[in-house]
């Protein structure tokens, strides 16, 4: 199984959790972590489940707008454009292939923070891709981290169930 997990990342935090999501794919296959400025034209034939991620800004996806750093702190992750938002209407069609999204978001109430993967999902649907599994939310400890404790673990469990799901595991 070919997986393709894309993300954005302002401060690293959701970049971590891509990369743990990864290494619990990767028992199963090939799991490769991009952005989407890395991702070039016919990266995704051929893959057998997209998953993407973004923080949450301003209750929903990331914008130009809200892509600041707070408090007037250096991003050393920042992703550079294109943003997720932008980029899922160009992938094309999913044509009933397997993804699922996630994001990062402060630890609190989803009411009062909003979801970015919830947006992720209505256009990853909207483009055919079949979503095998509800958004998912990983939790940091303020606006720019950390990750609350035991979230990588949670994102690769999560990474191992979503390979399990698709295919059996590959001999090491």
């Amino acid at each position: 199984m070919r997986s393709v997990v894309v993300y954005e990342s302002l401060y690293g935090n959701t970049e971590a959790v891509a990369r743990a999501v990864a290494d619990g794919l990767a028992r199963y296959g090939p799991a490769r972590v991009m952005t989407p400025a890395m991702l070039g034209s016919g990266q995704l034939a051929g893959v057998d489940l997209l998953v993407v991620g973004t923080p949450t800004h301003a209750w929903g996806l990331p914008r130009d707008s809200t892509w600041q750093p707070q408090h007037g702190l250096t991003a050393e992750h920042r992703t550079t454009a294109p943003r997720v938002r932008d980029w899922l209407d160009t992938i094309g069609p999913g044509a009933g292939r397997p993804a699922v999204a996630f994001d990062t978001r402060v630890d609190k109430p989803r009411w009062l923070t909003g979801s970015a993967a919830k947006a992720v999902a209505r256009r990853l649907r909207a483009q055919g891709w079949h979503l095998i599994g509800d958004p998912r939310s990983f939790l940091v400890t303020g606006s720019d981290g950390p990750l609350v404790a035991g979230e990588l673990g949670r994102a690769r469990a999560w990474g191992d169930e979503l390979g399990r799901t698709l295919a059996a595991p590959v001999a090491a």
